[in-house]
């Protein structure tokens, strides 16, 4: 199983908090205990930011995959991918709101709970915010030329 490193520095001071993607990411294959990196990601010294955590746990080429884990309360402000975005709630409750194709006053509101998995479009606009203490599984598939994430 692949486990995250990491630093005892804090984040202050510009230190990774995790091993460095060249290494996590190496390699042919990758299994992950989303219940143990889960745990690790819960127990980092760093605060969360807006009521969750994350951690990368794979990056290749076009695909990112991010592990969350919200507070209830938490929340991801709008934002948008370019490119194909998998939302997989792992547990607890989560709503997922997503502007609509006609624009600003348009949204639709997507309640998942465990085992349920919403598809956004690339350049989709959506937010999230847990109801109750959740975990997500993000992946995204970036479009031939997109940039990838930070």
């Amino acid at each position: 199983m692949n486990e995250p490193t990491v630093t005892n520095e804090p984040t202050a001071t510009g230190a990774r908090l995790r091993e460095a993607p060249a290494t996590r990411f190496s390699g042919p294959q990758h299994a992950f205990d989303l219940l143990q990196l889960s745990a690790h990601l819960l127990n980092e010294d760093h605060l969360g930011a807006k009521g969750h955590r994350q951690m990368t746990i794979f990056r290749h080429d076009a695909t990112t995959i991010v592990l969350f884990a919200f507070e209830a309360g938490g929340r991801l402000a709008d934002h948008k991918a370019n490119g194909l975005v998998t939302i997989h709630a792992l547990d607890g409750a989560l709503t997922v709101e997503v502007q609509g194709e006609t624009g600003e006053d348009s949204w639709q509101t997507h309640d998942l709970h465990a085992q349920q998995i919403l598809v956004l479009s690339p350049g989709v606009l959506h937010n999230v915010t847990a109801h109750t203490a959740s975990r997500m599984l993000l992946t995204v598939h970036l479009e031939k030329g997109a940039a990838a994430p930070p």
